[in-house]
């Protein structure tokens, strides 16, 4: 089987090059990436097998990562992964969800013992949700004399900075997320029912554009209206829209597993004066903060000025952060789980960083979104999508 590679196996030897080099600097001997994004993104790995055991390791000793999974899987792995067969190992099948034997056993007898890995630093990514508490016991138990140390979002950190091919992947993403909203407006009014309008999004996104078919989204869609906007991970039922009601829907294209989320707000008949002033305190809080969003400004100085905008509006946000980095991720998250666009974190905004800029607004009974994926360049910042930037009115 010959692998299908949305990158040059070149580019995927410099990404372990580079997580090899951060794994020196941190004296960790070899390191285990269970999170379907980092495995993605270091091998090419892509299937729906991410509810059983599965990973990448990498080693100091090793020129190429390995691959390990669920047996039947390892054909995926042939497919998909850049590295030679002999790098790609399958655990038997009474291993899956069996509570008597568990994977991790036999990973830790059948590769890291018989690489002589049995006493070496051992890095995991103890707080990532492909990484349960009995894997790691599991692990632990069968390399008594190892030194397991934690080393969640190592792999997640040096992703920050893509790629041309990544940015053009995003780009594509992007025009989907456009078509998706597009596809929002002429479908959404008052007596459709929400599941109906969700199905559209589903089309729009799976049929992609210009030739790209889209992938499915690491996010539901999520549209709540009226005072179940208040809270923000709402996704949807069958009841119907309604007048006088809000609704923001905050939805994502998805190509090569590359995610360009964007939320727009619809409102259905004459909206209050609270909704357009908090659209003029939003549209003008992103114009600040793209001001900002620059190589060698930091991410707080974004948040910052994002929050003093929304200070003028009379709108605090408490310190809630206003936006995270993306990229190629699998559910139930597209974010990268590193820095975050608030005025507490100093990273420093580096060119081909990609972040979803989303200063949302959630009241007691109420909430608005209008947000937009970003990407750091020399000059400045490109929008990934292009849609107008409003409150929407039907």
């Amino acid at each position: 089987m010959k692998a299908k590679l949305p990158f040059t196996k070149k580019e995927y030897q410099q990404r372990v090059k580079k997580v090899k080099s951060i794994m020196q600097q941190q004296r960790i001997d070899v390191m285990v990436a269970t999170d379907p994004g980092n495995m993605n993104w270091l091998t090419g790995y892509d299937g729906w097998s991410f509810y059983v055991h599965q990973g990448v390791i990498i080693s100091l000793d090793m020129e190429e990562p390995i691959w390990f999974g669920r047996a039947m899987d390892r054909n995926a792995a042939l497919l998909k992964c850049f590295m030679q067969r002999d790098n790609l190992v399958g655990y038997p099948e009474k291993y899956v969800q069996n509570i008597d034997e568990h994977p991790m056993t036999w990973i830790g007898e059948n590769i890291f013992q018989k690489n002589g890995w049995s006493g070496c630093v051992i890095a995991t990514e103890r707080d990532n949700y492909y990484y349960s508490a009995e894997a790691h016991f599991r692990l632990a138990a069968t390399l008594p004399n190892a030194n397991l140390v934690n080393a969640n979002n190592l792999v997640n950190w040096v992703r920050g900075v893509k790629s041309k091919k990544e940015i053009e992947y995003m780009r594509i993403a992007g025009s989907i997320t456009e078509k998706i909203h597009r596809r929002i407006l002429d479908t959404v009014s008052a007596g459709i029912p929400k599941s109906h309008v969700v199905s559209q999004i589903y089309e729009t996104a799976i049929a992609g554009v210009d030739g790209h078919g889209g992938d499915y989204p690491s996010i539901v869609p999520l549209l709540p209206s009226g005072a179940d906007a208040s809270a923000s991970h709402i996704t949807w039922d069958e009841r119907p829209f309604k007048r006088n009601e809000a609704t923001f829907f905050e939805i994502s294209g998805c190509y090569k597993r590359y995610h360009a989320p964007m939320s727009r707000t619809i409102f259905m008949g004459k909206p209050p004066q609270k909704f357009l002033d908090a659209e003029k305190a939003l549209i003008e809080a992103i114009d600040a903060g793209l001001a900002v969003a620059k190589p060698g400004n930091l991410t707080a100085d974004i948040a910052n000025a994002i929050d003093s905008v929304m200070l003028k509006y009379g709108i605090d946000r408490n310190g809630a952060r206003c936006g995270y980095p993306i990229g190629v991720s699998y559910p139930p998250d597209w974010g990268e789980r590193t820095c975050s666009l608030r005025s507490s974190d100093l990273t420093v905004l580096e060119s081909g960083m990609t972040f979803h800029l989303m200063p949302g607004v959630w009241q007691d009974d109420w909430g608005m979104e209008i947000t937009e994926s970003i990407h750091i360049t020399d000059s400045g910042v490109e929008l990934l999508s292009n849609f107008p930037r409003k409150l929407f009115i039907k």
